[in-house]
């Protein structure tokens, strides 16, 4: 389904929920090779924690888990060398933090998903590349507006 200009919202909702399903798919296609060595859940850690350091608690919390499930999944990143946890001065509040080698998974990701969108962008007219570049500009900056209630729409990293 292609969106036109004439159409409603919610029949524009439906072509960029078509589109951005296939969006999704080339760019995860990396994360589901042979040589990364972690599921999804365990990526979305650490790229929360490329960021910086953070305690359990709140990595819990960005994960929408519950602390003791995001200190066991720390576990298993620690273990597979892409996590360090980092004691605090009184030993009470823990912080963990991405590796050398957690943090070159990640730019080996992000090389990788960008290598599968230029293949696809390259198959595209330069009009039509232009075109989805603004409207996703215009769609990231128009979803990055507060709310008049002050609440804002969140954007994966």
């Amino acid at each position: 389904m292609v969106a036109t200009p004439g159409q409603d919202a919610a029949d524009s909702a439906a072509a960029l929920d078509e589109a951005a399903s296939t969006l999704m798919n080339v760019w995860s296609r990396p994360h589901n090779a042979a040589d990364v060595p972690v599921p999804s859940t365990q990526l979305r850690a650490l790229f929360i924690l490329e960021r910086g350091p953070v305690n359990v608690s709140s990595l819990a919390a960005e994960l929408g888990a519950l602390v003791s499930s995001a200190s066991r999944l720390c576990d298993r990143l620690e273990a597979s060398g892409l996590l360090l946890r980092d004691p605090g001065r009184d030993r009470r509040e823990v912080s963990v933090r991405l590796t050398t080698e957690g943090q070159e998974l990640l730019d080996r990701l992000r090389l990788r998903r960008r290598e599968e969108l230029t293949q696809v962008l390259e198959s595209m007219s330069a009009p039509a590349r232009a075109a989805l570049l603004w409207g996703l500009a215009e769609f990231h900056e128009a979803a990055s507006k507060p709310e008049a209630d002050g609440d804002s729409f969140s954007m994966l990293a």
